[in-house]
């Protein structure tokens, strides 16, 4: 068996490793055997010598991101098992045969034990994000499991880190195929049908974790005047539109995004005014809007805090664009409200959503809870890995 390099634990700091928790912070760590680097494979101990985990090694603060705790070889045959399993998930969940929709998510980090690790499912392709140096270094690997594990479903593989990677680690890597040449395709989600393009998109080219989402939205828009912020691509504007919103416009900063929306619009039947997709700021947009313009309002901005630093002025951010959304829609209308901050938690967008509510004087209810699907699991040790968090409210 290969000897790795490892990690000895101070006493006592063993104990969120031993309740199966997936990271192991510097600050727990009494010493190293052998001289490992970033990204490479380590193994755990405690203070009396006892295995643990093992993990990747990694930079700062948050030393060990661990992704086993059975002492076994690391090899081609375990990162297999991985995906195999990851892949029973979403079959058991009945999305790898799903009639009507063929877009999901496969790896969701920690969620299947992976953590770093971002895999998607578009069609026959397959687009992987690795978020450490440890996962991106075994994006090979990684791959070849994908398509064994999709048994000739999967032909295309395209690695798609070389943002996350930068962002991360400051280390600068390129994308590129690891299998087949095909980085484009059309999908369908819920029979709906979205262009995704995985090599100039955000992210991995389509947001497939608010799919059960926009199908909830769906069953609110008929005869709505829909205005969907932060639209990117255009996939709560679809369902709108196909559920018979008299109106639907599509707002974003990125005029690629935009374009992508409006293409998307057309690719179910949609065109024209009633259905404007519009390149601009969202607070400028929300603040120059008509008073009663809109019965229906999405917004789903990007994460405002990716740290626990930045968390403070990212609940302020949602308490100001939650205020003006609810100061300006109409009396009888539904806000459908998200946060993806990871280290914002349910409570706390829900108090920030609260205040909103008080600062625009206005008479609100909860009558729905929103979440990420299950093709995004939470694994219990980690709930950390709850991430999305929607409200879905009315307004007097």
């Amino acid at each position: 068996m290969t000897t790795y390099p490892q990690i000895i634990l101070k006493p006592g700091k063993e104990g969120p490793v031993v309740r199966f928790h997936p990271w192991i912070f510097s600050g727990a760590i009494a010493k190293t055997v052998g001289n490992p680097s970033e990204g490479d494979i380590v193994e755990c101990f405690s203070a009396s010598g006892k295995y643990l985990a093992t993990g990747h090694c990694m930079p700062g603060s948050l030393a060990v991101k661990l992704f086993t705790f059975e002492r076994q070889e690391i090899n081609q045959h375990f990162w297999q098992k991985k995906i195999e399993m990851a892949w029973r998930v979403r079959q058991a969940v009945g999305l790898t045969q799903h009639p009507l929709t063929n877009a999901f998510r496969l790896v969701h980090n920690e969620g299947d034990n992976l953590p770093g690790l971002i895999i998607d499912v578009y069609g026959e392709m397959a687009v992987l994000q690795a978020h450490t140096t440890g996962m991106h270094d075994t994006r090979q690997q990684l791959a070849e499991a994908v398509l064994k594990a999709g048994n000739g479903r999967i032909t295309t593989v395209y690695d798609k880190s070389a943002e996350a990677i930068r962002k991360m680690t400051g280390r600068k890597v390129e994308d590129g195929f690891l299998a087949g040449n095909t980085g484009a395709c059309e999908v369908l989600e819920n029979g709906h049908r979205f262009f995704v393009d995985a090599v100039c998109g955000q992210k991995t080219g389509f947001f497939v974790d608010q799919r059960e989402n926009r199908e909830c939205l769906a069953r609110f828009a008929a005869g709505r005047n829909v205005l969907n912020m932060f639209g990117y691509t255009g996939g709560f504007s679809v369902y709108a539109a196909k559920a018979g919103a008299r109106q639907v416009h599509t707002v974003d900063s990125s005029a690629p995004a935009i374009a992508m929306a409006a293409r998307n619009m057309q690719l179910n039947g949609f065109g024209g005014p009633e259905y404007e997709c519009i390149v601009a700021d969202a607070r400028k947009y929300i603040e120059n809007m008509q008073q009663d313009q809109y019965d229906l309002v999405i917004l789903d901005p990007p994460a405002y805090a990716k740290n626990v630093a930045s968390r403070n002025q990212a609940l302020k951010g949602y308490r100001t664009l939650n205020a003006l959304a609810l100061a300006k829609i109409k009396s009888g209308g539904i806000l459908f409200t998200f946060s993806c901050s990871q280290v914002v938690d349910r409570q706390m967008f829900t108090s920030a959503v609260t205040a909103a509510a008080i600062d625009a004087g206005r008479q609100v209810r909860i009558i729905q809870h929103l979440s990420q699907p299950a093709d995004h699991p939470i694994n219990i040790f980690h709930q950390e890995g709850e991430y999305l968090k929607g409200l879905v409210l009315m307004v007097e």
